[in-house]
């Protein structure tokens, strides 16, 4: 009784052939003791079919997805013609009750069959359900040990508990399909899928950080810039005949125009709802190539056009104030370029520098062969002269930048980093596409360009 499936044709059935017991065959039984009867007799019935299920299951786990739907739909067809008929039978039945005539022989016979029939659909029905589940879960169908299709044979379940209490007898089950070692399988043995997704190195950003950011409502930013300082201040007498001495400052109107830094890439709409996973991850990309562009863009870019006017491009040129150097080296470079910011009346906060550069620096070896920047043992931080150093390979090798970022800069976030998500773009609706695009708007002001310095490690250059 726990595999029979109760359709409502089939209660129908029951119920009705249940109330005829008593006229058919002379039984006294009470209503409802007689409709447990026949149900309990109906389990009887199913069993056989439903004792073929695992065979069945064992079978239409090695067919095709389309073949299991087909044989689903037959089976579906099968059960409602069945259903059909038994309904029929019922309301014959009940006819023939409000008469008072019996259920005939051939007509008892003709619901016996049906009922054993439904029994075995349903077990078919069953199976077929299971090798679909299967089919949509991505596993690929299996071909079975031959241990495993003996034990799931027909002729096994039907024959090995009557062997086990003592019967005799034999039976044989075809293994023409199994596999008998690993090898045999070919192309089925599928390999190991590593869960989630490999990513790529990303650079790591740090420039950014080095600036002060505010933030801006317009397109563009004004502001006023000193030129020229000449300063005139003295010691005075208490009333001095010729006045006090006059100082001069010069200042103009620059402006930085807010840039847009974009990208998009198409994708399937099915593909982005059914991993969700795979969508955090192109967002996670396109974030990190639009800081990519953003970091070479506040450095290096060109301020014409639509470009941002970067701070090496506005950095003033190195250059030796007068410092006398033996073996000039990069850290002594770095270190007169600071004083060179420090001329300027500002302090130097940062450098920055090509990533070779910096592991050529951090190699450095006295005469001994002792590491003269850091102790290799030792967790050092990517520092300089007490300065925070940022390795990127938006910088050159051999070129360097050191400057006051914090005080001589400043960034302007127009509109955060953005993802948005479209069916609207081109013909994306009717093709189940779906645009991704990324963007930001940012602008850069630099004060002082004296006060960021770059320059270049090639010995005999300026200031050498």
């Amino acid at each position: 009784m726990r595999n029979l499936k109760l359709t409502p044709a089939l209660v129908l059935g029951i119920l009705a052939l249940a109330a005829a017991i008593p006229m058919a065959f002379g039984v006294s039984l009470p209503t409802v003791g007689g409709a447990a009867a026949l149900v309990a007799l109906t389990g009887l019935l199913v069993e056989p079919g439903q004792a073929r299920y695992h065979g069945m299951r064992g079978q239409l786990g090695q067919v095709g997805g389309a073949n299991v739907e087909q044989e689903y739909k037959k089976v579906q067809q099968d059960l409602k013609d069945v259903g059909d008929q038994l309904k029929q039978f019922a309301e014959q039945s009940q006819a023939d009750l409000k008469q008072h005539r019996q259920l005939s022989e051939e007509s008892k016979e003709k619901v016996d069959q049906l009922l054993t029939t439904q029994g075995e659909l349903n077990a078919r029905l069953e199976a077929a359900e299971q090798a679909m589940a299967n089919n949509r879960g991505g596993a690929p169908a299996s071909i079975l040990t031959m241990g495993a299709r003996v034990a799931q044979s027909e002729e096994f379940t039907t024959r090995a508990a009557q062997l086990a209490q003592g019967g005799r007898g034999s039976f044989s089950v075809g293994v023409q399909q199994a596999l008998t070692t690993a090898e045999a399988g070919g192309e089925l043995s599928q390999p190991e899928r590593v869960p989630g997704m490999v990513t790529p190195p990303q650079q790591r950003l740090f420039l950014r950080d080095l600036l002060n950011w505010g933030d801006t409502a317009s397109n563009s930013v004004e502001f006023v810039r000193e030129t020229g300082f000449t300063n005139a201040a003295d010691v005075v007498s208490e009333n001095p005949s010729a006045g006090k001495p006059e100082s001069s400052i010069q200042f103009e109107m620059a402006q930085a125009s807010v840039a847009t830094i974009a990208h998009w890439i198409p994708a399937s709409r099915q593909v982005l709802s059914d991993a969700g996973m795979l969508q955090s991850y192109i967002d996670g990309r396109l974030r990190y190539g639009l800081k990519l562009k953003e970091e070479a863009q506040l450095l290096k870019g060109s301020g014409v056009g639509l470009n941002i006017n970067g701070l090496y491009t506005q950095a003033s040129q190195y250059a030796n104030p007068g410092v006398t150097v033996s073996d000039d080296s990069m850290i002594d470079r770095l270190r007169i370029a600071m004083l060179q910011v420090q001329l300027a009346e500002y302090a130097a906060d940062g450098i920055v520098l090509n990533p070779i550069d910096w592991t050529s620096i951090e190699l450095t070896k006295d005469s001994q062969g002792r590491y003269i920047w850091a102790n290799p043992n030792a967790v050092n931080g990517p520092t300089l002269w007490g300065m925070p150093v940022v390795a990127t390979q938006s910088l050159d090798q051999d070129e360097f930048m050191t400057g006051a970022f914090q005080m001589a800069a400043q960034g302007w976030d127009r509109e955060d980093t953005t993802v948005t998500v479209s069916t609207e773009d081109r013909d994306n609706f009717i093709k189940n596409m779906v645009t991704i695009l990324c963007e930001e708007r940012v602008a850069l002001t630099v004060y002082r360009p004296e006060a960021f310095v770059k320059g270049d490690f090639t010995i005999g250059s300026s200031g050498a």
